[in-house]
């Protein structure tokens, strides 16, 4: 079945790799006329570039003809390997519409300070993305918002100021709790992300919406912050109990990951005596043993679409805009090998 056309807003780096079935990567690398790109999938590639009528370039075109397009970028994740996916997406994206990024990163996991925002604002800033959690940051929004400046948020709930580019959280959420039910786990555990982030509530309430459907099931909770000496503490709280579960699900990879470093101190066997499954699918659920069941969010193509949306925003400046407000990308859930059934000496 040929893959429906473009709404009016125009084509987007994200919508051409959705449609040739290539990452965002591999579309940047063939419109930069870089290396490393099959014959086979550059002509894939051109192909949903001509049929979709992308034009890479067209937003920041009048821009940079005037002045220089420069993306502030605004981080303080404490995940390492979001960040190298996200920052990844970003360079890739600012490449292909001929933007300069200007980096700030808030240290110690915190948010930049207000004097440290103005001054780089003051250093001339065209629009202002934001990775997660400071999508969210009211500090951050203040002095920004006070300052006129266009933003993007990945990660982030619907703002009136902000692009927002993120999955549905919920929906990915109940759909692994599901996976966890159909395996037969009755006694669950869930870890909590940061509370000051709306995707945290979005995905415990996936947790429980699933869990209500089948009654019958024993719930734990603990409260991280998505970091993964969170997830240390969070992980013996669980595996502390007098009855503890059989499956736990963390709401990112960071927290499983820690999970599993906590069953392996106590000699639990995963997935043969505990099922640990995560959230985001970064380098680190891939690299841990087991490899990690995971939540797969596309934080690469999250980013550049973030990007991308934001250039066409600046763009099109005071005029009006069909530059959607809010846009939510597809997840899927990556079986490996840290699931399995619940041992029948532990129901």
């Amino acid at each position: 079945m040929a893959k429906p056309e473009l709404p009016a807003r125009g084509a987007t780096i994200v919508d051409v790799a959705a449609r040739a079935g290539v990452s965002s990567m591999t579309v940047s690398r063939v419109i930069n006329g870089r290396a490393g790109v099959s014959a086979q999938a550059r002509a894939v590639v051109e192909e949903a570039i001509k049929a979709l009528a992308y034009t890479p370039n067209a937003a920041a075109r009048s821009l940079v003809t005037s002045s220089e397009l420069r993306i502030g970028v605004i981080y303080s994740n404490p995940s390492a390997a979001f960040m190298s996916e996200f920052l990844t997406g970003v360079f890739e994206e600012a490449s292909a519409c001929s933007a300069r990024l200007v980096l700030l990163k808030g240290e110690g996991g915190r948010a930049p300070s207000a004097a440290a925002l103005e001054d780089w604002i003051e250093s001339g800033i065209s629009g202002v993305l934001l990775a997660p959690p400071l999508g969210e940051a009211p500090d951050v929004l203040r002095v920004l918002r006070a300052r006129g400046c266009v933003m993007a948020a990945v990660g982030a709930y619907q703002s009136p100021d902000t692009i927002c580019v993120r999955i549905d959280d919920r929906a990915a959420a109940y759909q692994m709790t599901g996976l966890l039910l159909d395996m037969g786990h009755r006694r669950l555990g869930f870890i909590l992300g940061n509370p000051d982030q709306a995707a945290s509530a979005e995905r415990m309430a996936g947790f429980y919406a699933a869990v209500r459907e089948r009654g019958g099931v024993e719930v734990q909770v603990a409260q991280g912050d998505f970091t993964y000496m969170s997830g240390l503490a969070a992980a013996e709280q669980l595996l502390g109990a007098a009855s503890p579960p059989t499956a736990i699900f963390a709401s990112n990879d960071d927290m499983a990951a820690a999970v599993v470093s906590v069953a392996h101190r106590r000699h639990l066997d995963v997935p043969a005596e505990l099922t640990v499954v995560g959230f985001d699918d970064t380098t680190a659920a891939q690299t841990l043993w087991p490899p990690l069941t995971t939540v797969h969010q596309p934080v690469r193509d999250l980013a550049a679409e973030a990007l991308n949306l934001l250039v066409a925003q600046i763009a099109a400046g005071a005029r009006r805009s069909r530059v959607p407000r809010e846009r939510i990308l597809e997840h899927r859930i990556v079986q490996r090998q840290s699931t399995g059934a619940p041992n029948s000496s532990s129901t």
